[in-house]
This record gives C-alpha cells, sequence and structure tokens, in this order.
C-alpha cells in the first residue's frame, strides 16, 4: 500500500502580497467661497434672508420657480479675497475638496495552508464649507472584493449598517473585513466598549464590516470643517483559518470612495 504525503507549504511574501487600490470616484465640488448662516438655532439655520415686498413659489407639473420683487444691490460682487452673490434668489454655493486615499500593500503575506493575519491602512480627509456637513460611502468593485486569478476571500458576514465588535474566523474560512476610524466616523461604527451601533467612542481595530458593491456609508458628519478637514483612517484585515487553503497569488480589491455634501 502507497501513501502520498502532502508536504505544507506557505506562500511566500512575493507569492502572495495582498493589494489593495482605493480609488477616489467623486469629490463634489461647487465654490471655494465658504458659506454662512444669517441666523441659527439648536434647531434650524437660516441659510440667507431677504428684504422685498413680494415674492412666492409657484410649480406645474413641469416646473418649480421661486420669484422675489423689491431686491436692492443684487448681483455679483468680488475681490482678491472674496465673492458675494447679493439677492434672495442667488445659488448657495458650498466647496468640498478630498484628499485621496492612497494605494495599501497589506502585509505580512499569509501562508495558503498555515492561514494567518494581513493588515493594511490608508487615509483621507474630506474639508467642506458646507454647514449641513457631508458623507462618505465606500463600495467594492467585484463580489467578494478580494480576489486573485484562482481564488477569493470572502467578504466579511457583517455590513456597514451593524458591524461585528470583533474580527474572527472559523480555522477552515478566509475573510476580509474593513473598519474606519476618526471623528467623523458614521454612527454604526461607533462603540461603546463592547458593542457597535452605540455610544460615543471609537475603540481602536474594533467595528469590522464587508465590503459590498453597493455604497456603505463610512462618514457622516453635520456640520462645516473648513479649513482643516477631518481625517478618517480605514484599517483593513484578512484572516484565513490554519485549516483553510488559499491559492498561491496576489489578492486585489479595489474599493471606490465618494464624498458628497449633505
Amino acid at each position: 500500500m502507497h501513501f502520498a504525503s502532502k508536504q505544507p507549504s506557505t506562500i511566500s511574501k512575493a507569492a502572495f502580497p495582498v493589494f489593495f487600490a482605493l480609488v477616489v470616484l467623486a469629490a463634489v465640488y461647487s465654490s471655494p467661497y465658504a458659506a454662512g448662516q444669517t441666523m441659527t438655532s439648536g434647531s434650524y439655520k437660516i441659510q440667507s434672508d431677504s428684504v422685498n415686498f413680494g415674492g412666492a413659489r409657484s410649480s406645474s407639473a413641469t416646473y418649480t420657480i421661486e420669484d422675489t420683487a423689491g431686491e436692492v444691490a443684487t448681483g455679483i460682487s468680488s475681490s482678491t479675497n472674496y465673492q458675494v452673490k447679493a439677492g434672495y434668489q442667488q445659488m448657495q454655493e458650498t466647496y468640498i475638496a478630498l484628499a485621496p486615499a492612497a494605494d495599501v500593500a497589506m502585509s505580512p503575506a499569509i501562508g495558503g495552508i498555515t492561514g494567518g493575519i494581513s493588515n493594511g491602512s490608508t487615509g483621507f480627509t474630506v474639508t467642506t464649507d458646507n454647514p449641513a456637513g457631508y458623507t462618505v460611502t465606500i463600495k467594492a468593485s467585484s463580489t467578494p472584493a478580494m480576489q486573485s486569478p484562482l481564488d477569493t476571500v470572502a467578504d466579511h458576514s457583517a455590513g456597514a449598517a451593524n458591524p461585528s465588535f470583533g474580527f474572527t474566523v472559523p480555522v477552515t474560512a478566509s475573510a476580509f473585513a474593513f473598519t474606519p476610524e476618526g471623528t467623523d466616523i458614521a454612527s454604526t461604527f461607533k462603540d461603546d466598549g463592547a458593542s457597535c451601533n452605540t455610544g460615543s467612542g471609537d475603540t481602536s481595530f474594533a467595528c469590522w464590516a464587508g465590503l459590498s458593491t453597493a455604497p456603505q456609508t463610512i462618514v457622516s458628519r453635520t456640520s462645516a470643517n473648513h479649513p482643516s478637514g477631518t481625517l478618517t483612517t480605514i484599517n483593513f484585515q484578512v484572516r484565513s483559518g490554519s485549516e483553510h487553503v488559499l491559492v498561491a497569488g496576489i489578492y486585489v480589491a479595489t474599493t471606490t470612495i465618494t464624498a458628497l455634501p449633505l
């Protein structure tokens, strides 16, 4: 009787580095001039006021129009330092800028049979003068997100709407997850030290979610942060169990980060 033994093999860093390409899809940009409010309270903001003697909103099945009468000194005035659009019906513009995230080469390479953990992180900064703030979403270009020509790594089962505080995998499985960190992270990624989507904490390397081809909100802010902006860091992690086999190769996940004003 002949027994053929299978020798354990590992995947070297040259053979199995795990790369991420984080691509900025959209950064909405309107105007470099800061917005403000004429009146505010804890429950409302009035963007502009007007002194006039008439005006109303009119609409039909195909249009909506607002008009005003009695405005004086309307129009655009500017200098090297400012621009003023005077008049009630002048369009309110906001500024938003996204300093994009860099691509990530995760490390260390993990053994195709022995398993292990590979980590990576990147960051991006959003700056806006929009009084209502902004949101940032992330989405993957494929399902599952992490793939090689011969094999895939499953997306973590928890989504951004209900992340898991910890991130583990069975010994017979592998998975890929992410977690954002920063002052503007969405409430679902905040925690009370034990659970996500509750409390106001931001425990490091906690509240993990899997990528999806549908946009998932990772950042949400309800006020302006111009001119300093806010940095958000995204941590990524691949886990492969000790009894799970990953085919040797380069695994790539491509994601899109989108920032939009509220």
